[in-house]
């Protein structure tokens, strides 16, 4: 079976923010700085720096101004800083720093929408509607992630017309990416070409992006499966960091270095430097005393050792 898959793929590293959201201790600002920076230093050309939540709900990122300060004298600018914003008041702190890109997210469960922000799929888009017309009004990118699109915590299976409706509601209100994420990582190949295919509807490949958990050790045969079907954007952590706080035994995203080892491999380019990007993983993962959680990562490390 021959597919054509993209020549190159941008690789979103979320390690800054979906990374360390929920780690238990506190991440000084130097130590997010110092990991944004080793990620630019290995190629990476778009990552979420920080998000814009109340402190209260996500203390880890109450920093979030005084990192995009500490950043913006060396900030590059071919390369893309994302931060989430949860509304509008979010929005209007991010916009005295001037992220290239805010994200807003919608839930393909219901019930993961009323226990994770409180209100309904359809409330949670109306809220970010005046959000998503203000920044494209002052030239920011508007990208929309869909939550659970394969599985829910409380629903199990995700049905893909979820992601369809989902999908139509965002470009609606001014989405011009959209990233299709297995939240819980329960989703296997065929259920996430699925929710792409659905998503398809109402969105062009090119606005797509994958965002694959790896709970069940699924997330690479997931990129894969949506490789090729022409997805070229996927969200990445490095050394595996991070899971999400509201979705109960869900480990982390998928590793930057594994994706990058597997997409060097079938010829595809990323602009990654992947002994770079294994520094960063590693540097990371040492202050955070933890082993590093991705499996080239490892293999690299343990190949310079012997």
């Amino acid at each position: 079976m021959s597919h054509s898959y993209p020549s190159h793929v941008t690789i979103v590293d979320v390690s800054p923010r979906d990374g360390l959201q929920n780690e238990s201790m506190t991440v000084p600002t130097e130590v997010k700085q110092t990991l944004i920076n080793d990620l630019i230093a290995a190629g990476v050309k778009k990552l979420e720096a920080t998000s814009f939540v109340s402190p209260k709900w996500v203390p880890q990122m109450g920093d979030n101004s005084a990192l995009l300060d500490a950043l913006a004298p060396t900030r590059q600018t071919d390369v893309c800083y994302s931060v989430l914003v949860p509304n509008m008041r979010g929005f209007e702190n991010a916009i005295l720093h001037r992220p290239d890109e805010i994200v807003i997210f919608g839930s393909a469960s219901e019930t993961f929408s009323q226990k994770n922000i409180n209100c309904s799929i359809d409330e949670s888009i109306e809220r970010f509607a005046p959000v998503a017309a203000v920044a494209k009004a002052q030239g920011i990118k508007v990208r929309g992630v869909i939550s659970c699109t394969v599985g829910c915590p409380y629903e199990g299976e995700i049905d893909p017309s979820q992601v369809a409706y989902v999908t139509k509601r965002l470009i609606e209100i001014g989405s011009e990416q959209i990233g299709i994420a297995d939240t819980i990582g329960v989703g296997t190949p065929l259920k996430v070409q699925r929710a792409l295919q659905a998503a398809l509807e109402y969105a062009d490949i090119s606005m797509l992006s994958g965002h694959f958990h790896d709970t069940y050790g699924q997330a690479l045969s997931n990129t894969l499966a949506a490789l090729q079907m022409g997805v070229s954007e996927f969200d990445t952590s490095v050394a595996g960091l991070g899971g999400c706080p509201y979705a109960k035994g869900a480990t982390g995203n998928v590793a930057t270095e594994d994706v990058v080892y597997m997409l060097h491999g079938m010829g595809i380019s990323t602009g990654i430097d992947l002994d770079k990007l294994v520094v960063a993983g590693e540097r990371i993962s040492e202050f955070l005393k933890r082993p590093n959680g991705s499996n080239v990562a490892r293999a690299i490390i343990n190949k310079r050792r012997s």
